[in-house]
């Protein structure tokens, strides 16, 4: 990987990011619509739905696991064998029982794809050089995620516009496209990700399989190490739980201020096009939060502006004020991603990157799930109006939580500025750069090898 330059293996990422998210977009349009068309009722596919979460809640800290353990490439290219199938047993499923089975085989690859292409390109970048700002990488990921996915909605349309192509019905066609698309990221993943790995074959999957669960276990105990890597993956229990409010209620508030159902969810496609587009917009803003106000307090304060935009969907009067506030909210999404993942990154060193995304990932399940249910019941109860209220507070609640690692960001500053041809001389923004303490993965590993050296031999591809 030390041949590739930064700039080489960014776009590397991003054209990779790009194709994973563009299937997704092919998909939005038609989820819901195809499991009706094939008989199933709302309540039938609330069921089916739930078999990807529950998959994804039990495989999601394993197979992190075994991505730092095994290698991102083998893992990855497992993630996109196993979304082919779901695809293709989707464009034929027939029944309660296979879809179900598709979301399950959709939760193990949501499982194995979450983290591992995200942390090849960090480490790899700080293989070829380790004052690299790769913040920046991970804000034009989230502009070209969200590009993928507006364009493959908007491609989903038209496909489903001209009609139905051979046996296959119109809502079909789009799953098609994104069977075919997959097939393409797949190939061009296997090309594109380059990877060294130690040892190779049944030995070492074994090997990597029984590594597992010890990184795993390292991975908590990096919570319990570092308060600035706890603080900040407790964020996802508060964005997790308020995420419900413009995921989930935002349609019905929708259709309460319009006054027809129909005419809410035909303003609802073409909406959400235009949000993921706002969610772009937001993460090229990157480079310029990291420059002010910084990574830490950027990502505190947009927590508070995301807050007040579900403000604004819960009260604001009319659709146009409603989907302006909604865009808003996109928008400020957009934004945070890059940077919450970017002070994560600082804070865990190459062995155990990948469960630690995992685990922050997985405080996101149970924290929507509860959400859910809460928000639901109180908008039911009193009205949609105040539940949305509520999960706005929830969300600019998380703020506080960005505070220990803007603080530890003040004390390295101060220390890291003899270090000149340190990374931590050189630190992404203001209040990027690693904390007082070195990145929790840094800790003596297995041995007594410094986890930081098992990185750079084990995995130099990363």
């Amino acid at each position: 990987m030390s041949a590739l330059t930064v700039r080489q293996i960014r776009s590397r990422y991003l054209a990779l990011y790009g194709l994973r998210w563009l299937p997704t977009g092919l998909l939005i349009p038609v989820l819901i619509l195809l499991m009706q068309e094939r008989g199933l009722s709302l309540s039938e596919i609330g069921l089916v739905v739930t078999a990807q979460g529950l998959v994804v809640l039990a495989l999601e800290l394993p197979t992190g696991g075994l991505a730092d353990a095994l290698g991102r490439k083998p893992v990855l290219v497992t993630a996109g064998v196993l979304n082919l199938v779901s695809l293709a047993l989707f464009a034929v499923a027939d029944s309660v029982a296979l879809f179900f089975l598709v979301f399950a085989v959709q939760g193990a690859y949501r499982a194995l794809d979450s983290g591992p292409l995200e942390s090849w390109y960090v480490d790899a970048t700080l293989l070829a050089d380790p004052d690299a700002e790769y913040e920046r990488g991970l804000g034009h990921a989230g502009t070209v995620a969200g590009v993928a996915i507006a364009g493959g909605a908007l491609l989903s349309g038209g496909l489903i516009a001209l009609g139905p192509v051979g046996p296959a019905s119109a809502l079909t066609v789009p799953v098609l496209a994104a069977l075919a698309a997959q097939a393409v990221a797949l190939a061009a993943l296997m090309t594109l990700l380059v990877e060294v790995r130690p040892a190779r074959g049944s030995g070492a999957l074994r090997a990597s399989v029984a590594e597992a669960p010890r990184m795993v276990g390292q991975a908590f105990g990096l919570l319990r190490r570092s308060r600035v890597l706890l603080a900040l993956v407790a964020v996802e229990l508060f964005w997790g739980f308020g995420m419900v409010t413009f995921e989930s209620l935002l349609p019905v508030r929708l259709a309460e201020v319009i006054g027809d159902p129909e005419r809410a969810a035909a303003l609802l496609g073409p909406a959400s096009s235009a949000a993921w587009l706002a969610s772009a917009a937001g993460a090229a803003l990157t480079p310029l939060l990291l420059r002010w106000p910084g990574a830490a307090p950027g990502a505190a304060l947009l927590r508070v502006l995301q807050g007040a935009t579900v403000v604004g969907m819960g009260l604001l009067a009319g659709p146009v004020g409603v989907l302006v506030a909604y865009l808003a909210c996109y928008t400020v999404h957009g934004a945070s991603n890059p940077l919450h993942l970017g002070l994560l990154h600082r804070q865990v060193d190459g062995p155990y990157r990948t469960s630690v995304l995992s685990l922050n990932s997985m405080m996101a399940q149970p924290a929507g799930a509860l959400g859910a249910v809460a928000l639901t019941v109180l908008a039911d109860r009193t009205n949609v109006s105040t539940a949305m209220l509520v999960g706005a507070v929830v969300l600019a609640l998380a703020a506080p939580l960005y505070l220990p690692a803007w603080r530890a960001a003040r004390r390295a500053t101060p220390a890291a500025a003899p270090q000149a041809g340190s990374a931590a001389a050189h630190p992404a923004g203001p209040d990027a750069g690693p904390a007082a303490e070195p990145p929790v993965g840094s800790a003596p590993g297995p041995g007594g090898v410094p986890a930081g050296a098992v990185a750079a031999s084990a995995d130099p591809g990363r």
